[in-house]
């Protein structure tokens, strides 16, 4: 590597690191805690979660119409009806969703009813179109924001958006030091060894660079994973993911609700944006679509019989999975949704729109027809909030954001151990890498670093801002030292 690319990326990584640390720790912990989540909500929220379940046959589920009117009954006038999430299996509940008073954005009162018998097992807030939760609620929001709000998301931007930069800069290092191990055979391949795992033998600075990086480099595509899905929740660089990704029609269809005209047939194959409706939490049109934005309510007087037969009608055109949710028309001239809501393997995100008069089926759109990168953005989204593959993706996301956290404490570890003589074990910063890369690069160099720092600073502001911020000291502290 050239005589000045190295140092700049050593720099960048040290300076990075040091500066975002802190956020991409927080990020780091609470995201392993969010992967645990959903397991975690099923043995806290048992009793809303679950009915009793007897032999096969002999506790058949009433009409969602029964189950409906069991909630209402509860809810009285607290609350409007605004959607219904029948139970998937046996031995689940049904969740119906109604508006109501000191809720959150997203937030709907889930009333939680025994299909079999309409006895009323639980009455919870639950969030967006994951159903989450309090427990899980809490602990996205510290994910997301630390419970600071909209200012608080610029940590986690900071942390998605850095993480991968201090990564590949790492990688980058990690692949000159290997270029750059000699000696004997033996000795030369000891410490390439040594760089993909830790040498137990080691002592001080060695050891932790030595976990440092055979940690990082375990990690490296995990953590660009985490890095590039965690950026779609971003505040700023998110928005400009959701704009590239409309401009390049990489969307998913969007389901149409709009009523037919009188005298005119009604769709149920196209994929018209006309009047659209998109699922609540749709990553086509936002990944987060149902985590901010309340939710609407619907017509103020809904027949709960249309419950089934909506449902059936949808069940012939192509809902065939259990976990579903049925949304009554937002208005007079809006039709009925069916949309499917399973995030795992195999994602069923089918919708059907449903005339509530007619029981026409008005539209429809197919998880099949999405284009490719509609498909991996939902794949991404879902992996990443560990509703992927269950249990054994939840585990592998925790390792993963442990792992992230260790690789960050052992390298504020190796920067104390860079420290004066005798400073080990004292409260006292370590030497920072070198300064006056760019003042040593040729013209070429300047004009590719110049060109990746706008690139990525106009897609990732947070990163474009710090970048500069780093030239600027980076460029001040050499000619301050040269004049000195």
């Amino acid at each position: 590597m050239g005589s000045w690319l190295g140092p700049l990326l050593l720099r960048l990584h040290f300076w990075a690191a040091i500066v975002v640390g802190p956020f991409i720790l927080a990020a780091a912990l609470t995201g392993a805690a969010y992967a645990l989540a959903p397991t975690l909500e099923e043995v806290v929220y048992a009793d809303e979660l679950t009915a009793p379940v007897t032999a096969p046959g002999t506790r058949a589920a009433l009409p969602l119409a029964d189950q409906v009117a069991a909630a209402e009954r509860v809810v009285g006038d607290g609350g409007e009806l605004v959607a219904v999430r029948p139970a998937p299996e046996p031995g689940d509940t049904t969740r119906v969703l109604f508006t109501g008073d000191d809720l959150i954005e997203s937030q709907t009162r889930a009333i939680f009813v025994d299909p079999a018998t309409a006895e009323i097992r639980g009455d919870l807030p639950v969030y967006g179109t994951s159903g989450s939760l309090p427990l899980r609620t809490t602990i996205s929001d510290l994910h997301r924001s630390l419970g600071l709000g909209d200012a608080g998301r610029l940590y986690s931007e900071l942390a998605a958006s850095w993480l991968g930069v201090v990564v590949l800069a790492g990688l980058g290092l990690w692949i000159a030091r290997r270029l750059r191990a000699r000696g004997p055979g033996t000795a030369r391949e000891r410490a390439r060894r040594d760089l993909v795992r830790p040498d137990l033998r080691a002592t001080g600075l060695r050891r932790y660079f030595s976990w440092h990086a055979s940690i990082g480099i375990g990690l490296t595509i995990g953590a660009l994973f985490l890095s590039a899905t965690g950026i779609t929740w971003s505040q700023h660089a998110g928005d400009n993911v959701t704009a590239l990704r409309a401009a390049l029609s990489w969307t998913a269809p969007a389901l149409d609700t709009a009523l037919p005209a009188e005298g005119t047939s009604a769709g149920g194959e196209g994929t018209s944006a006309g009047g659209a409706a998109p699922d609540a939490e749709d990553v086509a049109v936002d990944p987060h679509a149902g985590h901010h934005g309340a939710a609407a309510p619907g017509v103020s007087e809904v027949d709960p019989d249309l419950f089934d037969d909506v449902l059936a009608v949808a069940q012939t055109v192509n809902v065939d999975t259990g976990l579903v949710e049925i949304k009554p028309p937002a208005d007079a001239d809006s039709a009925w949704t069916v949309t499917e809501i399973e995030r795992s393997w195999p994602t069923q995100v089918d919708s059907t729109a449903v005339d509530g008069t007619t029981l026409a089926v008005v539209d429809r759109t197919d998880f099949a027809d999405y284009p490719v990168m509609a498909k991996l953005a939902r794949w991404g989204v879902d992996t990443h909030m560990g509703t992927m593959f269950g249990l054994p993706n939840q585990l592998l996301l925790v390792v993963t954001a442990i792992g992230v956290a260790t690789m960050v404490v052992f390298g504020y570890l190796m920067w104390w151990r860079r420290g004066p003589a005798g400073g080990a074990g004292r409260l006292r910063a370590g030497r920072p890498a070198a300064a006056g890369a760019l003042v040593r690069a040729p013209w070429q160099g300047l004009v590719a670093v110049v060109a990746v720092g706008l690139v990525v600073g106009l897609f990732l502001p947070m990163v474009g801002l710090g970048l500069v911020l780093f030239v600027v000291v980076d460029a001040l502290v050499t000619v301050a030292r040269t004049r000195a």
